[in-house]
């Protein structure tokens, strides 16, 4: 297997990979409120080949095959520790027409033609190479129905968590348009590199969910000061879990902190 984007390969096969692997249920409380906005705009069949890129635990992967019930899913990650966990659970479920493979999206020796569709919830962003990336996508759909459906992280001041997390220490912020976790945030990148990707009618629009971190403030603080970036950042002391909790409280609502999210749904046809 060849990897390029060895940074990622590193973060996603040690602590980040395993933290989100064994908290698979609560990372998909987080993000599983975007699930209806990219299968819609995927526009799945029943006979389409489906493949998710960085697919992770698996959901999206498992919720495509079941909606191309007479075709078949594919899901392709980096990280093992998370892709054991997919195989998993897609056999706790039953669903039998999804596989999972091992591999860097940018050079995988996907099949010419071989896919309808591909999707990707917030696994397409940190490339190394994104127009080789999406190049490569595109010699794997077929060439005259090929389409794809990407969400992608928008700025943090657009969401709650942005709101959350300015109660701790400023950072230095991603910028947009540049290599990282907003490297596709804005409309006009994204359809640059799609268009040199060889793809055509590369649209953008904002879509919104809720996001269920935990039960209480305090559960949520506990798991969030756990999450990579903020482990990475500020360690795991008892004063960040306490700062962040403190911020979640107005959040807390109905037995859950629930916070509003947005992204960006980007679609473009092969």
């Amino acid at each position: 297997m060849e990897i390029v984007n060895t940074h990622q390969a590193e973060a996603w096969n040690g602590y980040e990979g395993t933290h989100w692997a064994d908290h698979h249920a609560r990372y998909d409380a987080v993000n599983s409120g975007f699930n209806a906005h990219l299968l819609d705009a995927a526009a799945i069949g029943p006979r389409d080949r489906v493949l998710d890129i960085g697919c992770g635990n698996g959901q999206a992967t498992r919720l495509a095959a079941e909606r191309a019930r007479l075709g078949a899913a594919t899901g392709v990650d980096l990280s093992a520790p998370m892709l054991a966990r997919a195989r998993s659970l897609a056999a706790q479920e039953g669903v039998g027409n999804v596989r999972f493979e091992r591999g860097d999206a940018q050079l995988y020796p996907f099949p010419d033609g071989g896919f309808d569709v591909a999707i990707s919830r917030f696994g397409v962003m940190f490339f190394a190479d994104p127009v080789a990336a999406f190049g490569n996508v595109r010699r794997a759909l077929a060439a005259e129905s090929g389409r794809v459906a990407f969400l992608v992280m928008a700025p943090p001041e657009e969401n709650d968590l942005g709101t959350v997390l300015a109660a701790l220490p400023a950072l230095p912020r991603p910028a947009i348009g540049h290599d990282g976790p907003l490297s596709l945030a804005d409309p006009g990148r994204a359809a640059a590199i799609l268009g040199a990707a060889g793809f055509r009618a590369a649209a953008s629009r904002t879509v919104e969910a809720e996001q269920v971190w935990g039960r209480d403030a305090a559960d949520a603080a506990a798991f969030l000061a756990a999450w990579g970036p903020i482990r990475h950042n500020y360690g795991a002391g008892d004063e960040v879990v306490a700062t962040i909790a403190g911020a979640l409280r107005p959040f807390e609502r109905d037995g859950a902190v629930r916070l509003r999210s947005t992204a960006r749904l980007i679609t473009a046809r092969a």
